[in-house]
C-alpha cells in the first residue's frame, strides 16, 4: 500500500502531469474553480449554477435541447455530405438513394426531423426568455446574440429545403426568392428601389441582376446555380457563422451571472 502511494504521489509532482493538470487534483473550492477556467472546453461553463437553474420545469433547457439538435444536424450533415451530389443531374436521385439504398439511410431522416424540431426548440427558447424577463440589463446583448440565431436557424432551414431537388422544393425556394425580390433597398421590385440610380444618370443601381433575389439564387431563376449556391451555404457558410454565435452566446452566459433564474 505504501508502494502504491508513493508511486500515487510520484506520479501527480511529476513534470509530465503537472504540464496537464495545472491544479493539481480538484479537492478545494478553488482548485474546482481553477480547473474549469483552465479547461478548453470547461471554461465556457460557470463555476457556479443557480439551483432554479438546473431545476425540472415545463421549460427546461430549450436552449440546450436547440445545442443539442445543432449536434444532431452537424454529424448527420457531414455523413449526408458523403453521399450527396448537388448537381441537378443527381441531387434528387441521392436524396432517394440516401433513403433506400444507403447504408443507415435513416441518417437522412434523422436529419429531416431533427432540422424541424431545431427551429420549434429555437422558438420556444426565446419564448421562455421573453416571458422570464431573461432578455434585460445585463443580458441584453446575449439577447441580440440569440435573435441573430434565430434568424440564422431559419436560413439554416430555407436553405436546406431546396437540396432534394424535388418540385415541392423548388417552388416553394421560387416564392421565397421571390419574397427576397421584394426586400426595401436591395430588391428590384421592393419600395425605393425605382428612385436609386447612379447620380447623374437614370442607370438604376438595384435591377433584377443585382438585387437580393439575384444574390440568393446566384442567377434570375432556380436552376443548378441556386443549388450549388444553396449548398455552400447551408453546408459551410451559415454552419460556421452558427458555430461561433454558439460559443459567444455560452460565453456570455457565463459572464453575465449564469443561467437566469425566475422572476
Amino acid at each position: 500500500m505504501a508502494n502504491l502511494r508513493g508511486l500515487q504521489e510520484g506520479i501527480v509532482n511529476s513534470q509530465i502531469w503537472k504540464s496537464v493538470f495545472r491544479v493539481g487534483i480538484p479537492n478545494t473550492n478553488r482548485k474546482r474553480v481553477l480547473a474549469v477556467l483552465g479547461s478548453l472546453i470547461l471554461h465556457l461553463h460557470p463555476v457556479k449554477v443557480r439551483r432554479s437553474g438546473v431545476r425540472m420545469s415545463y421549460t427546461w433547457c430549450m436552449g440546450g435541447t436547440s445545442f443539442f439538435l445543432f449536434l444532431v444536424e452537424t454529424v448527420t450533415g457531414l455523413l449526408l455530405m458523403f453521399y450527396y451530389r448537388p448537381t441537378i443531374e443527381y441531387a434528387f436521385t441521392d436524396i432517394m438513394d440516401l433513403r433506400e439504398q444507403a447504408p443507415f439511410g435513416i441518417m437522412r431522416e434523422m436529419h429531416r426531423w431533427g432540422a424541424h424540431a431545431m427551429v420549434i426548440a429555437v422558438w420556444l427558447h426565446m419564448f421562455r426568455v421573453f416571458m422570464t424577463g431573461s432578455y434585460k440589463p445585463p443580458r441584453e446583448f446575449n439577447w441580440n446574440v440569440g435573435v441573430i440565431l434565430l434568424v440564422l436557424t431559419l436560413l439554416l432551414s430555407f436553405t436546406g429545403y431546396l437540396l432534394p431537388w424535388d418540385q415541392l422544393a423548388i417552388w416553394a425556394i421560387t416564392v421565397g426568392s421571390n419574397m427576397a425580390k421584394a426586400t426595401p433597398l436591395v430588391g428590384a421590385g421592393g419600395p425605393f428601389a425605382k428612385i436609386m440610380a447612379f447620380p447623374g444618370t437614370d442607370v438604376p443601381m438595384i435591377h433584377a441582376g443585382s438585387d437580393a433575389r439575384f444574390f440568393l439564387l446566384a442567377g434570375t431563376f432556380v436552376g443548378e446555380n441556386a443549388l450549388l449556391r444553396f449548398y455552400v451555404l447551408h453546408c459551410v457558410f451559415l454552419p460556421v457563422i452558427v458555430t461561433v454565435l454558439i460559443a459567444i452566446h455560452f460565453w456570455r452566459i457565463r459572464k453575465d451571472g449564469g443561467i437566469s433564474g425566475p422572476l
